[in-house]
């Protein structure tokens, strides 16, 4: 990828602002970027993602996340906004013509794959986002010394689910101040598109529409998640969690209680994993597990999304769903009554 002018110019200015700023906490982590950048230089695609996002009048012109952008599927994302609206009708609201406006909303997600409603006056847009992560001779880059942990550490508690993500809330703002290094990255993502014979024609041709139609790209809050080596590659074991604690506590319950549940283990495998998720539990941040011939890593993972002058790209022509839109909760009237016998 050619650096252009343009892009020199905006990491000169990204350069100058951290050393105005001299904040030695931020140059701890962009040294810590640039030794990864070294180990780990190549990026490792997974794939689309998507959540929702918001724009209220209230607010300005800023588009904000109202779920994480980590859904498989574009109609996975407008499930979960249509939960969220009939919740919101069933327990946030006694104002009949607000329940009435939601319910609305819910019909519409019950029947078609809408990936943009107004609802009360806030637009809410199905948005689309790829993952990847880095990787380099070992495998891929695990977490940062810099990236934090919660304030308290406890392998006792249940695994957080996307309660704790700093998605939610977060400016879609391509204008937004970042280091040094996100700043590059953000610049050299700009002119990603999807290449080569692996990806259908019209994926690629859809891929090159996007750099045209939403050239600015917004790095998401980095997050992490487990992975299993496999062969020469890796596969995801894991949902993206918001800091390392939390994926190694994932991994953690996953072989103490659900693998051994799911895959029917015999004692001596039970033991085994018993063992190594103990492990996992009094070291100090480790990163790696093994249960016999078997790597378990707990790995960076990044994101992005593209906007455009309208806003955050929506799902492409080409991207898979796995189901239709359907009727997913009981019907309610403008009452808040529900039925359960319809």
């Amino acid at each position: 990828m050619r650096m252009t002018d343009a892009w020199k110019r905006q990491i000169d200015r990204l350069h100058e602002g951290l050393v105005r700023r001299a904040d030695p906490t931020e140059w701890v982590i962009e040294a810590d970027a640039v030794d990864a950048s070294r180990k780990y230089p190549h990026v490792a695609l997974r794939g689309p993602v998507f959540g929702i996002a918001t724009q209220d009048a209230a607010d300005g012109a800023a588009w904000r996340l109202l779920t994480p952008v980590t859904q498989g599927t574009p109609q996975d994302a407008r499930d979960t906004l249509h939960s969220m609206l009939w919740f919101r009708a069933k327990d946030d609201t006694d104002d009949r013509a607000v329940r009435r406006a939601l319910l609305a909303a819910v019909a519409v997600l019950e029947r078609e794959p809408a990936d943009e409603l107004e609802i009360l006056g806030v637009r809410h847009r199905v948005v689309r986002g790829d993952e990847f992560a880095r990787s380099g001779d070992d495998g891929l880059e695990p977490p940062r010394p810099t990236d934090p942990e919660p304030a308290r550490v406890s392998w006792e508690e249940r695994p957080y689910g996307d309660d704790r993500s700093a998605d939610v809330g977060f400016a879609l703002d391509p204008d937004r101040e970042t280091g040094f290094m996100a700043g590059a990255m953000r610049l050299a993502l700009r002119g990603f598109a999807y290449t080569g014979a692996r990806f259908p024609a019209d994926v690629r041709r859809e891929s090159e529409r996007a750099v045209r139609r939403h050239p600015d790209v917004v790095l998401l809050p980095v997050g992490f998640a487990v992975a299993e080596r496999n062969g020469t590659g890796w596969r995801p074991r894991g949902a993206l969690r918001a800091t390392p604690h939390d994926a190694r506590l994932g991994l953690y319950h996953a072989m103490t209680e659900v693998w051994p549940l799911v895959h029917e283990f015999d004692e001596p495998e039970r033991k085994r994993y018993a063992r190594a998720a103990e492990t996992l539990r009094k070291k100090r941040r480790v990163n790696d597990v093994r249960v016999g011939d078997r790597l378990f890593r707990v790995c960076r993972v990044e994101r992005f999304v593209r906007c455009g002058p309208d806003g955050p790209e929506p799902p492409r022509p080409s991207d898979l769903d796995a189901h239709e839109p359907m009727r997913m909760h009981p019907r309610m009237d403008e009452d808040g009554t529900v039925h359960h016998d319809d």
